[in-house]
C-alpha cells in the first residue's frame, strides 16, 4: 500500500509539498507523470527517463490489455520487469480510452462493450476485469473504472455518469486487492459543482488511499476546467494524494499545483515532441520553422538535458525535416525534461516558501524567481 505525507504547506498558495511512498520507491509531489501508453514513454529508454528526473510513469490498461495482453505481462512478472522500470507505476482503468477511441462502445450498468481499434474484435470491460488487468500489470497505483461525462453534458447526463461511476467504484473495491497495489477513487460530475461535491463525498465514503479528479480537459474551455478543478480540490482529504487526470500544459500544472493538487499526467510533452513543438524557458519553439535552419544556438540554454547541451537548433531542425528517428528521441527527451524540471521548480518554491510568481503563456515564460 502507499503512504502519503504532506511535508509542507505553501505560505503563498494552497500548494503543498508531499512524499508519496510506494512499494517501488518514494515520489516527491507535486509531480508530473510521463505517459507510457504501451509500456513505453515513446522514444525513450527507462535509463533516459531516470536521467530526466522521472519518479513515476503511467501505463495504459486499455492498450496493454489488447496488446500484448495482461496475462502475457503478468507471466513475465508485471510491467516493472517487462519494461525494465524499477520505479513506481500508475495504471489507468482503461475507461477513458474505451470511450474516446470507440464510437461504437455500448455502455450499461454492467460495463462497456467495445470493439478493438486494432482488429475489430469484441470485448466487454467491467470494473472487475479492469482491476484484474491492473493486478496482472502489477502497478503500484491502480484506478477504478469510471465513466467520464461529455464536457457539454447537462445535469441529467452528468448525474447518470456520476451514479454509474459510484457503483463501479464500489465494485472495484469488492475485488480482492493485490498485495502492494493501492486503488484510487475518481471524482466525476461533469461541469456541475453540486454534482462534483456529491461525487467527492460519495467517493470519500468508500475510503480510498488516494483520489483523482476525472472528466476534465475533455473539450471544455480552459477557464471552466480551472474553475472546476479549483472547486473540487479542497473537497478531497488533505491527508491523501490528489490527482488531476489528463491535464498537462505547463501553465495549467502551475495553476493547479497552487490549488493543492499533487499528481498530473498528460501525453502533451511526447505528442508535441513528435510534431516538432518544443517547450522551452523562452516559450514554445516550432523546430520546423525555417528560421532555425542555420541557428547554432542550443534549444534552451537553461535546460540541462542532452538535447540542449549537445545539439543546436539547426541540427534538431535538420533531423526533423529529414524525418530521422533521432529527431523524435531528442525532442521527446527535451520535452519530458522540461516538464519534470518545471515541477521541480514548483516544488523548490514550495519548499523555500517563495512566491510562485512566474507563468508560461506559450510565447515565453517570465519569473522573478531563479
Amino acid at each position: 500500500m502507499i503512504r502519503f505525507e504532506v511535508l509542507k504547506k505553501h505560505r503563498h498558495s494552497n500548494a503543498r509539498l508531499g512524499r508519496l511512498i510506494t512499494p517501488h520507491g518514494e515520489i516527491e509531489t507535486p509531480i508530473f507523470m510521463p505517459v507510457g501508453t504501451q509500456a513505453t514513454v515513446k522514444a525513450l529508454t527507462s535509463g533516459e527517463l531516470v536521467g530526466a528526473g522521472a519518479q513515476i510513469i503511467l501505463g495504459n490498461t486499455y492498450h496493454l490489455y489488447l496488446r500484448p495482453g495482461h496475462n502475457t505481462i503478468g507471466k513475465l512478472g508485471g510491467l516493472h520487469p517487462f519494461m525494465n522500470w524499477d520505479r513506481p507505476i500508475l495504471t489507468d482503468s482503461g475507461g477513458f480510452q474505451v470511450f474516446s477511441l470507440n464510437n461504437l462502445a455500448k455502455i450499461d450498468d454492467v460495463g462497456v462493450r467495445f470493439k478493438s481499434h486494432l482488429d475489430g474484435s469484441s470485448h466487454h470491460l467491467t470494473p472487475e476485469l479492469s482491476i484484474q488487468i491492473q493486478q496482472a500489470l502489477g502497478s503500484d497505483i491502480a484506478m477504478v473504472l469510471d465513466e467520464p461525462a461529455p464536457h457539454d453534458a447537462g445535469v441529467a447526463r452528468a448525474r447518470e455518469s456520476l451514479e454509474r461511476s459510484a457503483a463501479w467504484a464500489r465494485r472495484c473495491l469488492e475485488v480482492p486487492q493485490k498485495e502492494g497495489q493501492s486503488l484510487f477513487g475518481i471524482v466525476q460530475g461533469g461541469m456541475h459543482r453540486e454534482l462534483r461535491r456529491e461525487s467527492a463525498e460519495r467517493t470519500i465514503e468508500l475510503g480510498f488511499p488516494g483520489y483523482a479528479i476525472g472528466g476534465l480537459s475533455v473539450g471544455e474551455e480552459k477557464q471552466v476546467m480551472l474553475e472546476i478543478a479549483e472547486y473540487t480540490a479542497p473537497l478531497l482529504p488533505e491527508e491523501a494524494p490528489r490527482y488531476l487526470m489528463g491535464v498537462g500544459p505547463p501553465e495549467d500544472l502551475l495553476a493547479c499545483a497552487q490549488m493543492g493538487i499533487d499528481m498530473f499526467d498528460c501525453v502533451m510533452p511526447t505528442r508535441n515532441a513528435r510534431n516538432g513543438t518544443l517547450f522551452t524557458s523562452r516559450g514554445k519553439v516550432n523546430i520546423r520553422n525555417a528560421h532555425y535552419k542555420e541557428d547554432p544556438d542550443p534549444l534552451d540554454p537553461e535546460c540541462p538535458c542532452e538535447t540542449c547541451t549537445r545539439y543546436s537548433k539547426a541540427y534538431l531542425r535538420h533531423l526533423f525535416m529529414a524525418d530521422e528517428i533521432l529527431a523524435h528521441r531528442l525532442n521527446t527527451l527535451h520535452n519530458i525534461s522540461f516538464f519534470l524540471n518545471w515541477m521541480q521548480r514548483i516544488r523548490d518554491a514550495i519548499r523555500e516558501d517563495r512566491p510562485i510568481d512566474w507563468r508560461y503563456d506559450g510565447a515565453g515564460s517570465s519569473s522573478t524567481v531563479s
